[in-house]
């Protein structure tokens, strides 16, 4: 069996300031080639520090990583210089939150995605631009080269964040991470994105890591599912297992807060309660204050991460599974 192009093992992440927060803790997981790994969870569950963190984004003097990363056989956290400038962009790439943020405001779309190419390839300023102006159309953004000496400002929000995929994608990256790509889009331009992201996923052949927080998205988007929860996973599992038959109390309240049509009229079953301060997490489970089926050993023991059937949970009573006599509440 091949190796797989991420491996993420024990990944902890620590923000040192005027206090220092668990960003993430323990966190593993693989990525195949070819696969789409969807992250989901909460605001503040650790997402995007992941993804910053496979990129090596964060300031390394107030950030301590420990763990490892390793992408297409090398290990992240030991790059460095020109090895390190190459990894982002080249092997890895990302797309953004906020398109409008992530470009230079003082350059053209077109310079900037030409700009990345030349920074990975060699090729003449001509050749660059015949590769920007080939992404840019394949990305679906009408009259490329009209696009291609506008501003961010000047292009639409739809249109940003279609650039942002271009420039994301113009050195044809092994690994691209996209960060809630559809953050501020209206629901038109969201569904229409997530099905240009699938579409050159399958043509390129390239790995996925796709955060969000919408349910629906991942399912539209991802292979499996990791749901994460206070800088941990807490389950893993295909996206039809995930939605079929969550074990983790958190995704199926997750799950349970999502709108749709046949809840028209009733009152919207929200998780209780708010995410633990990530500089002062519970010794137990940090869901154990949430969820309604905690007992003491969830208040005092962090549960380990194990195989239930085709998906993997972190909790002392996972839904759905009949426990041993000696698992009983303590």
């Amino acid at each position: 069996m091949s190796a797989p192009l991420l491996s993420v093992n024990n990944l902890s992440v620590q923000f040192h300031g005027n206090r220092t927060a668990s960003a993430l803790s323990q966190v593993s997981f693989e990525v195949p080639a070819g696969h789409v790994l969807g992250l989901l969870g909460e605001s503040g569950s650790g997402k995007s520090v992941t993804l910053r963190t496979l990129l090596r984004l964060h300031a390394e003097r107030s950030t301590r990583i420990s763990g490892n990363i390793v992408v297409d056989g090398v290990d992240v956290l030991q790059m460095r210089g020109r090895e390190l400038e190459q990894y982002r962009g080249g092997t890895v790439s990302m797309v953004f939150q906020e398109a409008g943020l992530a470009f230079d405001p003082v350059y053209t779309i077109g310079q900037q995605i030409s700009e990345a190419i030349r920074a990975h390839e060699k090729r003449s300023r001509k050749d660059a631009r015949a590769r920007a102006l080939q992404m840019l159309e394949k990305v679906q953004i009408p009259q490329a080269p009209r696009r291609y000496d506008a501003y961010p400002h000047e292009l639409s929000g739809g249109m940003r964040q279609r650039a942002m995929i271009a420039l994301a994608l113009a050195c044809a990256p092994k690994l691209l991470l996209a960060d809630e790509p559809t953050t501020a889009l209206d629901a038109t331009v969201q569904i229409q994105i997530l099905l240009l992201l699938r579409s050159l996923q399958r043509e390129t052949g390239m790995s996925v890591i796709f955060v969000t927080h919408d349910i629906g998205a991942a399912v539209e988007m991802a292979d499996t599912i990791a749901v994460m929860y206070a800088g941990r996973i807490v389950e893993q599992a295909a996206v039809a297992d995930i939605v079929q038959r969550p074990r983790h109390p958190y995704t199926a309240g997750l799950l349970q807060s999502t709108v749709s049509e046949a809840d028209r009229g009733h009152r919207l079953a929200a998780i209780p309660g708010a995410p633990p301060d990530l500089a002062a997490l519970p010794a137990g489970c940090a869901f154990a204050p949430r969820c309604a089926h905690a007992a003491d050993i969830c208040r005092v023991e962090q549960p380990p991460m194990e195989q239930y059937g085709v998906s993997k949970a972190a909790c002392w009573f996972p839904i759905g599974v009949s426990l041993p006599a000696t698992a009983a509440v303590a």
